[in-house]
């Protein structure tokens, strides 16, 4: 099965049953060893571009919000078999055409990758994709705060939801995570693998 590191804040790994390895926001928490095959960044902002953190192999491919808005549409790639879809991502702190979200297909397994977000347009469309997994932001601070990110949950109905991005300048706040009313929540802490 594919395996989710959760890093921290808003920064995750993902690893393929043949060990192909993907970043998403590159910024906290330890676990960068592992050579990345694919990088992904939702936006420019510093807590989520570090790339030079992740250990690179040489045909490393990195996409960026660069790359996913290339042409003014959000943009979809088939890279070493592992299929992304740039999707909105936006609100008072979040430029849509510099930010992204992307959803993840990996061994079959779904995931929404939100970035940093509030409720999107688009996440109306989500429920009919069948989402395995979920992450969303919901400090309250630069993203939607808890009661917004649960009601997202909602919509998307994802079959798992992952709040992240908790807690400002930490990579983790477990007691908001408690809080979060969310259906089919999950709780991983940084440092924590879980089987997808």
């Amino acid at each position: 099965m594919p395996k989710l590191l959760y890093q921290g804040h808003g920064s995750y790994r993902l690893e393929s049953n043949a060990g192909l390895v993907i970043y998403v926001d590159p910024y906290a928490g330890d676990g960068y060893r592992a050579p990345a095959d694919i990088i992904l960044v939702t936006h420019q902002h510093s807590d989520h571009n570090q790339i030079d953190r992740c250990f690179k192999k040489r045909d490393c491919d990195i996409v960026t919000n660069a790359e996913a808005l290339e042409g003014g549409t959000h943009n979809s790639f088939s890279i070493k078999g592992v299929k992304i879809q740039a999707v909105e991502a936006s609100n008072i702190n979040h430029d849509p055409r510099r930010c992204v979200g992307y959803i993840i297909e990996l061994d079959g397994v779904l995931i929404y990758a939100a970035g940093d977000t509030s409720k999107t347009a688009q996440m109306d469309e989500f429920a009919k994709l069948n989402l395995d997994y979920a992450l969303l932001p919901a400090d309250g601070v630069y993203n939607m705060d808890l009661r917004e990110a649960a009601q997202c949950a909602r919509l998307i109905n994802a079959k798992h939801n992952i709040a992240i991005h908790l807690k400002p300048g930490a990579l983790f706040d477990f007691k908001k995570a408690e809080k979060w009313d969310a259906p089919n929540k999950l709780i991983i802490e940084p440092g924590e693998e879980i089987e997808l």
